[in-house]
C-alpha cells in the first residue's frame, strides 16, 4: 500500500509540476485545478466528532493539511505558517478554514486534535479517519506517508509528504501549497482564492 501512495504521490507531483511550467499563474502555490488526479472532496470527522464534506465550508477558502500531532518540526512551523497568513489576512480571515487531517488517528484522539489544532488558531479544525482508512485516503490525495519505527512500538515517527491543498470558496480544488512558502505568500494566495468568481 504504501508503495502505491508513493508512486501515486510521484507521479501526481510530476504532473503539477508540469502543469506549473506551463502555465502562467498569479499564485505562488502550484495551480493544480486542471488536474484530475487528486481527490476533490472527503468525507470525514472533525474533533468534535461531526461529519465533515466540503460543501461544509461553501463560501470560504479552505486549507487542507495532512500531519500528526507528534511531529518534531514540519507539522508545527506549517501550522504556524498558516496561522500567521490568517493574521496577515485581517477580516478575510473569516472567510477561511484550514482543516488539518491526521496520518496517525491511533495516536491522535479527538481531544488532543482539537488541543493541538487550536494551540495554532482557534478557528482551525483537526480532522480523522479510521486507522484502517487511512492509507486510502493517503492515496486518494496523493499524499506520501510512512510509518518509521522508534525505540518502542508506540514511538514510531512518520515520513510524510508537507504541503497543503487548496479549494477556492466554490469548492474546487486549486492550489497545492508547499511548504517552502511564506506567510505573506500564502496569505496572497488565499485572498486571490477568495476574490475567485
Amino acid at each position: 500500500m504504501m508503495r502505491a501512495v508513493l508512486q501515486g504521490f510521484l507521479a501526481a507531483l510530476l504532473l503539477s509540476a508540469s502543469i506549473a511550467a506551463h502555465a502562467a499563474t498569479p499564485f505562488k502555490g502550484a495551480d493544480i485545478s486542471h488536474a484530475k488526479s487528486f481527490a476533490q472532496d472527503f468525507r470525514l470527522s472533525d474533533h468534535d466528532g461531526r461529519t465533515r464534506t466540503l460543501a461544509d465550508f461553501r463560501g470560504k477558502a479552505v486549507v487542507l493539511f495532512f500531519g500528526y500531532l507528534q511531529c518534531p518540526n514540519f507539522c508545527p512551523l506549517a501550522l504556524a505558517r498558516y496561522a500567521e497568513a490568517m493574521a496577515l489576512l485581517g477580516a478575510d480571515a473569516q472567510r477561511v478554514q484550514v482543516l488539518c487531517v491526521t496520518l496517525d488517528p491511533e495516536r491522535d484522539p479527538p481531544p488532543a486534535l482539537k488541543e493541538y489544532v487550536s494551540n495554532f488558531h482557534p478557528a482551525f479544525l483537526g480532522l480523522y479517519t479510521t486507522a484502517a482508512a487511512t492509507p486510502d485516503l493517503a492515496l486518494k490525495f496523493r499524499i506520501y506517508y510512512e510509518k518509521v519505527a522508534g525505540p518502542t512500538p508506540t514511538s514510531y515517527g512518520i515520513d510524510h509528504a508537507v504541503f497543503a491543498y487548496a479549494y477556492d470558496p466554490r469548492g474546487r480544488l486549486r492550489l497545492r501549497l508547499g511548504d517552502g512558502l511564506a506567510a505573506a505568500d500564502l496569505a496572497a494566495d488565499l485572498r486571490r482564492l477568495l476574490a475567485t468568481p
